[in-house]
C-alpha cells in the first residue's frame, strides 16, 4: 500500500513539474515585472502565513514543504502560525502584503467557505489572493457506529428519512473540512439531521462509536484505526476515486451520491498582484518538493493525495468551490462564530 502510494504521488507530481517548467519558460519573459523579476527572486527569506494552529494538517503540510522549500531558494522559510476566525485573521495578513514573494500563505478548503460563512470579511478572497500550487487533497470517509445496524449509504439515507431530525451528525467546528463534508452530503441526499460541532476528529470518533452522534464525514487517516477494529464502519470516501488507505470503500458516486463529493485541499496562495514569473518559480519549486521522498512519506502518512494543478487551474478552481460550496454553506444557513 505505502509503495503505491508513492507511486501516485510519483507519477502525479511528476507532471506537475514538467508543466511548471514549461509554464516558467514561458511566462518568464513576458511577466509584467520584467524577465529579471524571476531570476532575481529571492534575495532574503519568506514568509509562509499558516492561518491555523501548529500541529493542524496544514500546519504539518506547510513545514513539511517549507524546509525543503528553502533549501531548494537558497533562502530560509520561515512558517507563522496565525489562527483564528475559521483562518481568515492569517489569510488576511498575506492579502495585505506586499506582492513581492516574500509572503505566502498556505491555506485549506475553508478559503473557499469562509466567504459565505463570515460577514464582512476584510479581504476579497477571489481577487485578492493568487493560486500558487495545492500541496495535497485529503479525503473523508462516511462513517457510522458499528452498533447503528446500517451497512451501507442507501440504508443510512433511508433511516435518516424514516426519523427526520431524529439523527446527529458531527464535525470538528463551524465551517471545518468535516462540517462542509457533511452538509454536501445532507444537500445531495435531503436528509434532515441535527449539527453537534465539536472541537476535533478524536472527540468526533468518541462520540460516534459511543453512538451519541450517528453519523459524520471524517479525514480518513483519524477514522482508520476505528474503521480496523471494526468499533465504526466506513461508508463512503469524499474523493472521486477510492482512497488507497481504504481501498475497499466505495466512492459517493459508486453510491449513488455523487453530489456529496468534496476534497479537503491544502494548497499555497500569494497576493494577487505577484508577478508571474515568480508564482511561476515558487509552482516549479512546490512541485520539485513534492517529489521528494520524506516529503511523499509524511504527507502520505496523513492520508494526503497528490493534487496536480498550474497556477491557472488552482484559481480556476478555487472559484468554481467559491461558488459551489459556498452555495452549500449559504443554503444551509451555517455561519461562523
Amino acid at each position: 500500500m505505502a509503495i503505491r502510494r508513492v507511486g501516485v504521488w510519483a507519477a502525479a507530481v511528476s507532471l506537475l513539474g514538467f508543466a511548471a517548467q514549461g509554464l516558467a519558460q514561458g511566462q518568464g519573459a513576458s511577466s509584467g515585472a520584467g524577465p529579471g523579476a524571476g531570476a532575481a527572486y529571492p534575495i532574503r527569506s519568506i514568509r509562509v502565513i499558516v492561518p491555523f494552529t501548529p500541529g493542524s494538517a496544514t500546519d504539518i503540510i506547510a513545514r513539511s514543504v517549507s524546509d525543503r522549500l528553502g533549501a531548494a531558494l537558497g533562502q530560509t522559510v520561515i512558517v507563522e502560525n496565525r489562527p483564528g476566525a475559521g483562518g481568515t485573521i492569517g489569510t488576511a495578513v498575506v492579502a495585505k502584503a506586499a506582492p513581492d514573494g516574500y509572503t505566502l500563505a498556505v491555506v485549506s478548503a475553508g478559503h473557499a467557505i469562509n466567504p459565505a460563512i463570515y460577514d464582512n470579511l476584510p479581504y476579497d478572497s477571489a481577487k485578492d489572493l493568487s493560486g500558487v500550487i495545492p500541496l495535497a487533497s485529503l479525503p473523508s470517509v462516511l462513517i457510522v457506529p458499528a452498533a447503528l445496524g446500517v451497512k451501507s449509504v442507501p440504508e443510512l439515507i433511508a433511516l435518516a428519512k424514516s426519523k427526520p431530525g431524529a439523527l446527529n451528525f458531527t464535525s470538528a467546528g463551524v465551517g471545518s473540512a468535516s462540517h462542509v463534508s457533511a452538509e454536501k452530503f445532507r444537500a445531495a441526499t435531503g436528509i434532515n439531521a441535527v449539527h453537534v460541532p465539536l472541537k476535533g476528529a478524536p472527540e468526533m470518533v468518541t462520540e460516534t462509536v459511543a453512538g451519541r452522534t450517528q453519523f459524520a464525514l471524517l479525514g480518513i487517516t483519524s477514522a482508520v484505526p476505528a474503521i480496523r477494529d471494526g468499533r465504526l464502519l466506513g461508508l463512503a470516501v469524499s474523493s472521486p476515486r477510492r482512497s488507497v488507505s481504504l481501498p475497499d470503500v466505495p466512492t459517493m458516486a459508486e453510491v449513488g451520491v455523487p453530489g456529496a463529493e468534496f476534497n479537503f485541499w491544502i494548497g499555497m496562495l500569494a497576493p494577487s498582484q505577484t508577478p508571474r514569473a515568480i508564482v511561476s518559480r515558487l509552482h516549479d519549486e512546490v512541485a520539485r518538493t513534492l517529489l521528494v521522498p520524506e516529503v511523499r512519506q509524511r504527507l502520505g502518512n496523513l492520508g494526503a493525495e497528490p493534487m496536480p494543478m498550474s497556477p491557472e487551474q488552482f484559481d480556476a478552481y478555487m472559484r468554481e468551490q467559491l461558488v459551489t460550496v459556498g452555495g452549500v454553506m449559504r443554503a444551509a444557513g451555517v455561519k461562523g462564530n
